[in-house]
């Protein structure tokens, strides 16, 4: 029962630090939302949909292609959308016309998927920056507000206009820095992670390339899949 309390004294806490912000509070927490989408869908792709340990996945690779079973190596590529799956897949479609196509396919793909892994990383900069000057905003509204009806008040009202006016002020800019706060870490996590798996896709790139020219030549030029 007490936790129950504590969970609705903290709802109806929260509910009042909107209600007190006014209008332009209602217009961060849209931001938030965004970017609290936002951070949720970079980490689901970082840490489940492109999270493939590169060496292994070229461990296997290489066993497939020296075993002249490319076709089982494409399906191994199939059976992920991993960024490293597309660029092996787009290399091992055309290992069989020789080392300029594979390496001309490979750098396609690489130019295609990464993007992928920079994706909606640098907006949080601008989320952070249209936070920060909506709370900002809503600061400045609630001092004009807050001293427009204090001059025109009666004395015994004053003090609870300015209250009211000043916690207006303050609520927004607190949610403003919140959100600007969340995104800059957020920034720093996400792009960390980005600029690991992009050099990592770059390694596993170049090592694919040599790997399937390597094939090639001792092939005689090409890798008849079975």
């Amino acid at each position: 029962m007490r936790v129950d309390g504590l969970a609705e004294d903290e709802m109806q806490g929260l509910a009042q630090f909107l209600e007190q912000g006014g209008t332009l509070m209602y217009v961060n927490l849209g931001v938030s939302v965004i970017v609290l989408a936002m951070i949720i869908d970079r980490l689901i792709f970082f840490l489940l949909k492109s999270s493939v340990n590169a060496r292994a996945f070229l461990e296997q690779i290489r066993k497939l292609v020296l075993a002249n079973n490319v076709d089982r190596a494409v399906k191994l590529c199939s059976a992920t959308s991993a960024p490293v799956a597309q660029v092996a897949k787009a290399g091992l479609q055309r290992v069989h016309r020789g080392e300029i196509a594979v390496a001309q396919a490979i750098e396609e793909s690489l130019v295609d998927v990464t993007p992928m892994l920079k994706k909606r990383v640098q907006v949080l900069w601008s989320l952070a920056n249209i936070a920060t000057l909506v709370g900002l905003l809503g600061t400045v509204v609630g001092l004009i507000r807050a001293f427009g009806a204090v001059s025109a008040a009666k004395p015994e009202e004053r003090s609870s206009l300015l209250a009211k006016g000043i916690s207006e002020a303050l609520n927004n800019t607190a949610m403003g820095l919140g959100i600007a706060v969340t995104c800059i870490i957020a920034h720093a996590i996400l792009g960390s992670m980005s600029k690991r798996q992009a050099a990592d896709l770059e390694a596993f790139s170049l090592k694919l390339e040599n790997l399937l020219a390597e094939s090639a030549h001792s092939t005689g030029g090409a890798a008849a899949p079975k």
